[in-house]
């Protein structure tokens, strides 16, 4: 067994003693090396607490186990000394203290019947155990066969010794071995270690069973699923992701080809080459991928037909909204230039008045009326360029401004977007988004609208833009001079009383789950109900 000597003492009296005809000396286990008493506390003061290598003499005697083994110097290797354990010692008395010398008795086993059935079965058991041991751990593999190979009916004491020895018990369980005079208490001892040790070998074989057909199982089913992929593959039936995606996009812009602009298919054809040639498991395979779902997605030429009636349109108005009759007319008025010209883009229409008079159910209103598609958005706060322009791919997680987000969302290319709260925009240090709204927004330029994800010019010409605001006078100037004011007063009284009776009490029956003949409306109730109420 090899053990470590760091008292230079000690190892120079070894180093003498192996000079000799008999090289040999004294093993004994230190008994608080594993904490066998964790009842005693020491203070971080007290002699107790101090390390093994700085005791001497009776401190260092009273640390020691009184047994211990007579053990044969075999080499020395620096600080490294190689025993051999032959017998049992105890101590009696200390000779000298520095290196620690002390008298000693041999200990002798206590006499045994080698015919006793129990200590024959106790050590059949204990061979019996250690082969299994041998099925599922093959660390002392030589040594236990080829003791097992030469053990006798004699030497039931060392087949104690040994099998506690390669056991993997904690060396307090094999000090009580040590100190195990009875042949028979001594086997019995054995054999709890080694049965231990049989058990844990097992648990470990179970865990390492499971975890490898855990992987194996794994490993065995994607192996299938590739086979299964490239059969499939071969037979026509399956393509991989790559040509599957590329598949994918090229069916969406097939359908759009005659439509679609020519400068955003030579873009579509370089990204689908491109796609070809990365890898899937890349960052720009992804990216490519995205960007391409985005291009291919967008309405390119896709219009829905307007409706110019303009007695349809009046009847929407009236459906949706009472009174606002010089609102109604400027809205007409604007649907019949509309009808007239062929065409309604061109203008910018923003709705003024204070809050809760109509303004975005007017803007919807008039996309029902022009059979167009609605989408909303408030830039009330935006302080951020990129929500209307996009950002730019290079960025992780970058998407499209949301102009483009609204025409995929919508489906054409000519949809009615109203623009909420555009008196409250904000500025910030990612740039001015009055100047972008102004790109977006002006005839003249958005005709080649750039969204910075895309990267494409987009016609935004054919889209109805409707602004919404409570004052005019926070809008910037450039803004304001492109857009056709409509205010919006609030109501009188008797307009209140018919917009509760004929519009609101509807709905507000349906959502309490009224049903008509249990509802009862007082006229002059509405008079003093809500903050207006006197």
């Amino acid at each position: 067994m090899p053990i470590y000597v760091k008292d230079q003492k000690l190892l120079q009296a070894l180093i003498e003693n192996r000079k000799r005809s008999a090289p040999y000396a004294g093993a004994f286990l230190v008994k608080d090396e594993e904490g066998t008493d964790p009842s005693i506390v020491a203070s971080p003061d007290s002699s107790d607490n101090k390390t093994i290598d700085s005791l001497k003499g009776k401190e260092l005697l009273k640390r020691l186990h009184e047994v211990g083994t007579l053990a044969q110097i075999t080499s020395i290797q620096g600080d490294q000394v190689v025993l051999l354990g032959h017998r049992r010692l105890r101590i009696t008395e200390m000779v000298e203290e520095d290196p620690l010398t002390v008298k000693v008795d041999h200990l002798k086993e206590n006499t045994y019947n080698k015919d006793d059935d129990v200590i024959k079965a106790t050590s059949f058991e204990v061979i019996s155990t250690l082969r299994e041991v041998l099925k599922t751990s093959s660390l002392w593999k030589d040594h236990v066969q080829t003791y097992i190979q030469h053990v006798g009916d004699f030497n039931y004491p060392r087949l104690a010794d040994f099998g506690a020895a390669i056991s993997g018990a904690n060396k307090l369980l094999c000090q009580e071995v040590l100190e195990e005079l009875d042949v028979d208490k001594r086997l019995k001892l054995t054999l709890e270690l080694v049965k231990k040790d049989m058990e844990i070998s097992k648990l470990q074989q179970a865990i390492a069973k499971a975890i490898e057909e855990k992987i194996s199982g794994d490993q065995r089913r994607y192996l299938l699923n590739e086979q299964l992929k490239a059969i499939k593959k071969e037979l026509g039936l399956e393509t991989d992701d790559k040509t599957a995606l590329s598949e994918k996009f090229r069916e969406r812009i097939e359908a759009k080809k005659d439509k679609c602009p020519p400068h955003v298919l030579q873009v579509i054809e370089e990204e689908l080459t491109k796609l070809q040639l990365l890898e899937a498991s890349s960052s720009e395979f992804n990216v490519t991928r995205n960007y391409l779902d985005w291009l291919t997605v967008l309405p390119w030429g896709n219009y829905s037909n307007e409706n110019f009636d303009v007695h349809h349109a009046q009847q929407i108005l009236d459906e949706d909204h009472y009174g606002l009759s010089d609102v109604k007319e400027r809205i007409l008025e604007f649907i019949a230039v509309g009808k007239l010209r062929g065409t309604s883009q061109g203008k910018i229409i923003c709705l003024s008045g204070p809050p809760g008079v109509g303004k975005t159910s007017i803007g919807r209103s008039i996309a029902r009326a022009l059979n167009r598609q609605f989408y909303r958005f408030s830039v009330g706060g935006l302080a951020d360029v990129a929500e209307i322009k996009g950002h730019r791919r290079t960025y992780v997680g970058a998407m499209p401004g949301k102009m483009v987000q609204c025409l995929k969302s919508v489906g054409t290319a000519n949809p009615l977007v109203l623009i909420d709260e555009i008196d409250k925009l904000g500025r910030g240090h990612s740039g001015d988004p009055a100047s972008a709204l102004l790109e977006l927004l002006d005839p003249e330029q958005n005709i080649n609208f750039l969204d910075h994800y895309l990267d494409v010019p987009i016609d935004l010409s054919k889209v109805l833009f409707v602004c919404t605001a409570n004052v005019i006078d926070t809008i910037p100037n450039p803004l304001l001079d492109r857009m056709e004011i409509i205010s919006i007063a609030g109501y009188i009284t008797d307009e209140k009383m018919h917009i509760a009776r004929d519009y609101l009490e509807k709905n507000t029956r349906e959502a309490c789950g009224i049903k008509p003949e249990q509802r009862f409306l007082v006229s002059k109730t509405l008079l003093y109900y809500g903050t207006e109420g006197v």
